[in-house]
């Protein structure tokens, strides 16, 4: 991981501690980083089968592309009263990964004061819903002479820990009035009877609110009814406290009519997107700003495949684009998709398995984005094919599963052994600057720790460094397995048969010059034994990988003239490559390298941070026709599925 102390750690993580990009020390649910596409909701007109949710997708923001055919993805007579649904508004939850949708419930064929009701639903994939009807005038008394309930949108009020549907209502002889209530737990309904939530001064009507929040301050979008209608904003602290600031300019950029306006966040960027529906031309106007203050046109850089009405913009993962994809196909104009990074989130220090007793690929990572390097707790991930990786959870948690060691979970390997017949998984890592081991019958878990350090001291003659970054290695000539380890010197012993203890007397340190920092791998090929390490500091951009041939997993190892493995793109925006393990394709000559790098294209401005805001990449590792390795150029493209036979 890296060389230096606990009290200098100390010092750099408070130092850096404004510099990184989760400001609680703890991963966020989403990095930003991870978002790298754009869902837009939609419907398309007022005929009753335009009336209807629909897909679209950008990897942009600035030029989409619809999905299904420009047809609906959802029934709308299965989840509606009125057979129609308008106005999609969706919303990603606080935990991440819940996802939540509120429509108008009505056709506009019945007529504009025609609906009392919205509709709820709830996903966890964006492809299925569960959906739930809410008729305001039938759920609540003293809504008799209730005439409309219109564009609903959810916010998650973090004050006190719900989520909020707004929308507008009109009742006889008044005016169209922002009012709010509270979903339920289920998001299946409403815990109570609708309050107003805004009313401009002007006592005007008004309809299409739109909240979003920066830096603690919520800003809500909506259009006024007056005899000049238009896009105005709001300000408050407080969603609940009725104390708003109201801005009288008008934000729309084009004398024509406009409603439904939305505003999201453009990808890794500090910029907004402010977009309204241009009704009497059938089209959407996007302006573009930073403050939420003064907006720009940038209609001449959006294209659409479609005509969109009253819809709203998500910022999605490639794993969620990709779940869109799988169902309703990707446009033939949108561009590749990136594999790179692999795993979404932040990881480091990955290692690489192929497990002959399930014939899948599995990689255990640091869990990263802690301060200082404080992770706790250790996931795993499989494949198929070395590109679409499901989570499979925490298989191993210091606090809870440990007696030994409770932080600084790092740089695991692992090992699959055949054992009278039976499969066994030995999970080496590191554990407060310690090395263990824990067993398993599978290689996702549970795993059982041995119930100590299995290398607690350097070795003998060593003063510098520290006993991390476990690598496990079993020569194919001869069966014996060897746990190689350490910062600043590379220590190796012979592991005894159970796998989790140490032969006596075997412990040596392997020469290495002076670019050896630590995260040793070792591979066999052609009767060679490739060592492997990381050069320099894993903060720095520099962070590489290195490489030695031997006759022996004992050494001595000899240095190619040229032996980087795998360094940074800077061209690409790709920095700090280090870290990294291999996997060879069974029964083919064909070489992964699994490696880590800055988070991107965050990492690069975050200073020290980078080095715990780090992300798994793969690539293809080559060999020459005289056994010296190729240097891989690290891309964002990554590598195609890859078939086993």
């Amino acid at each position: 991981m890296r060389k230096l102390q606990f009290s200098l750690i100390l010092f750099l993580v408070l130092t850096s501690f404004s510099k990184a990009q989760n400001k609680s020390g703890v991963p966020p649910v989403i990095a930003e980083k991870d978002l790298t596409a754009y869902l837009f909701v939609y419907f398309t007109g007022n005929a009753v089968e335009e009336e209807a949710v629909r897909y679209a997708i950008s990897a942009d923001g600035y030029h989409y592309y619809h999905l299904n055919n420009n047809q609906p993805v959802i029934d709308s007579k299965i989840i509606s009263e009125t057979g129609g649904v308008r106005d999609p508004h969706i919303l990603r939850g606080h935990d991440g990964k819940t996802f939540y949708m509120v429509l108008t419930d009505m056709t506009s064929s019945k007529g504009w004061d025609s609906n009392r009701a919205m509709v709820l639903l709830k996903s966890t994939d964006l492809v299925n819903w569960e959906s739930s009807k809410v008729n305001i005038q039938k759920t609540f008394s003293g809504h008799e002479n209730l005439k409309r309930v219109w564009a609903p949108q959810t916010i998650y009020d973090a004050k006190v820990g719900k989520y909020m549907i707004y929308f507008s209502m009109q009742h006889a002889g008044g005016p169209d009035i922002i009012y709010y209530a509270y979903a339920n737990k289920d998001f299946t309904a409403l815990e109570s009877e609708p309050k107003v939530l805004f009313v401009p001064k002007a006592k005007n009507a008004c309809i299409d609110g739109d909240i979003i929040e920066k830096d603690g301050v919520y800003h809500l979008f909506y259009k006024t009814e007056t005899n000049t209608p238009g896009i105005k904003v709001a300000t408050t602290t407080d969603l609940t406290s009725g104390n708003w600031t109201e801005n009288d300019n008008y934000l729309q950029q084009t004398k024509d009519g406009v409603e439904g306006s939305s505003v999201f966040k453009l990808n890794n960027s500090d910029e907004y997107i402010l977009m309204y529906d241009v009704y009497t031309k059938g089209k959407y106007q996007f302006t573009k700003t930073k403050y939420l203050e003064h907006f720009t046109v940038i209609d001449n850089e959006i294209s659409m495949d479609f005509h969109p009405r009253h819809g709203t913009i998500l910022p999605i993962t490639r794993s969620e684009l990709k779940a869109l994809i799988a169902k309703w196909g990707k446009p033939a104009a949108y561009p590749q998709i990136n594999n790179n990074p692999a795993l979404e989130g932040y990881h480091a220090d990955p290692e690489v398995l192929y497990a002959e007793k399930t014939g899948k690929y599995y990689i255990y990572p640091t869990s990263d984005g802690f301060d200082g390097w404080g992770g706790y707790y250790f996931k795993a991930f499989s494949s198929d094919n070395l590109v679409d990786w499901k989570p499979e959870g925490v298989i191993l948690d210091l606090k809870k599963d440990v007696s030994w060691a409770n932080r600084n979970a790092w740089a695991p390997c692992i090992v699959e052994k055949k054992i009278k017949g039976k499969y066994k998984y030995f999970y080496y890592y590191t554990g407060a600057q310690k090395v263990g081991v824990a067993v398993s019958d599978n290689p996702t878990g549970p795993f059982k720790d041995s119930g100590k350090a299995l290398v607690s001291n350097r070795p003998e003659g060593i003063k510098d460094g520290q006993e991390i970054d476990p690598d496990v290695f079993t020569d194919p000539k001869t069966g014996k397995s060897y746990l190689y380890w350490g910062n600043m010197y590379m220590g190796v012993a012979e592991l005894n048969p159970d796998m989790v203890s140490l032969k006596p007397g075997t412990t040596k340190v392997i020469a290495v010059n002076d670019s050896y920092r630590e995260g040793t791998y070792v591979i066999y090929r052609n009767d060679k034994y490739y060592f492997m390490w990381s050069e320099d500091d894993t903060r720095s951009p520099n962070y590489k990988v290195r490489y030695g041939i031997s006759n022996s997993p004992l050494g001595p190892i000899e240095m190619p003239k040229d032996n980087i493995v795998i360094q940074g793109n800077k061209e690409e925006g790709i920095y700090a490559t280090g870290h990294n393990s291999v996997v060879k394709v069974p029964k083919k000559d064909e070489w992964y390298i699994v490696y880590h790098r800055f988070s991107y294209p965050t990492g690069i401005s975050m200073g020290d941070a980078a080095g715990f805001h780090r992300e798994v990449a793969i690539d293809k590792l080559e060999f020459n026709a005289d056994g010296t390795i190729k240097q891989v150029v690290p891309t964002h493209a990554g590598i195609i599925p890859v078939k086993k036979n």
